[in-house]
């Protein structure tokens, strides 16, 4: 038997009156667990909870091998949970009902993580940051999508890189390129990315997602370690979106926040090499977590 082997267990809990399940995931017996800090794995939608090519699977046998525990559960209407599926919008309960399971699985782990990819990330920035006992959030690509925003990101990023690109060229010369329906496409990019920008100055209330996400982190008093992929339009319409948007103002570049770039990675960090310096990158930044919660 591998004594570094990670212990897994059904985990049972409930949100409100609805029976929600999860796996918990804690070091074997050779492994010296980490005791302050425990990570909730918060699933990006709608899938259940192993992930896309079983990432969270992976991802917290790893973090069990480095001391750290972990439940990654299935919101209500996911998986083997029962109830009515939700939007990420409507987790909010779920995500406090996990922190809550975790802490009773876990009652030496004074302090909890949310570590959660695209929406996941979004929703912990809304609603897990308000759980007294989450003390760090591990926003990985977050989700800030709107017309406006993915018309200002393709407009940045895949026109403008298309007008470098020898083969692009080629095929207009060859008269291959439909270069009426392209400019078509770009001149009806552009007027919608004008909406992003008239948002960010209308100087009117905003209850977006975008900006409940941002009023969360501006209110939260722990740690961020924010993950981004380099070949990922969610990612770069996130930075997009912050970017232009006066409720995000400063933000990011607040000292609490680490962030960490996976150049060339897609959204779900898909082959070995890119999963791997995520796990790294999360590992080190729990350890330091860690270390601060005991000192």
């Amino acid at each position: 038997m591998n004594d570094a082997a990670p212990y897994e267990q059904a985990l049972g809990f409930r949100c409100a009156d609805t029976p929600l399940w999860g796996v918990l995931t804690r070091p074997g017996p050779g492994v010296t667990e980490t005791p302050t800090t425990a990570v909730v794995i918060a699933v990006g939608g709608p899938q259940y909870r192993a992930g896309s090519h079983r990432q969270f699977v992976l991802l917290a046998r790893r973090l069990a091998q480095h001391g750290f525990s972990s439940l990654r559960f299935d919101y209500r209407g996911m998986g083997d949970s029962s109830g009515a599926m939700r939007s990420f919008e409507g987790v909010g309960p779920d995500l406090h009902a996990a922190v809550d399971a975790l802490r009773r699985a876990c009652p030496e782990a004074a302090q909890i993580v949310v570590w959660g990819l695209c929406d996941a990330a979004s929703a912990a920035m809304m609603f897990a940051v308000s759980h007294g006992a989450v003390a760090g959030i591990v926003a990985v690509n977050p989700w800030a999508r709107s017309e406006a925003s993915l018309a200002a990101t393709q407009v940045k990023h895949y026109y403008a890189a298309r007008l470098m690109q020898a083969e692009f060229w080629a095929k207009l010369m060859r008269g291959g390129l439909d270069w009426r329906g392209s400019i078509g496409a770009l001149a009806s990019a552009l007027k919608r990315s004008r909406g992003l920008s008239r948002q960010s100055s209308a100087g009117r209330p905003d209850e977006s997602f975008q900006t409940r996400m941002a009023r969360g982190l501006s209110g939260f008093r722990g740690d961020v370690l924010l993950i981004m992929a380099g070949n990922d339009l969610t990612a770069k319409e996130f930075l997009q979106y912050t970017e232009a948007s006066p409720a995000w103002r400063g933000l990011l570049g607040a000292a609490r926040v680490q962030r960490v770039d996976v150049p060339g990675a897609d959204h779900t960090f898909s082959c070995r090499a890119w999963r791997g310096q995520v796990e790294e990158a999360s590992i080190a930044w729990l350890q330091n977590l860690a270390a601060a919660a005991s000192r």
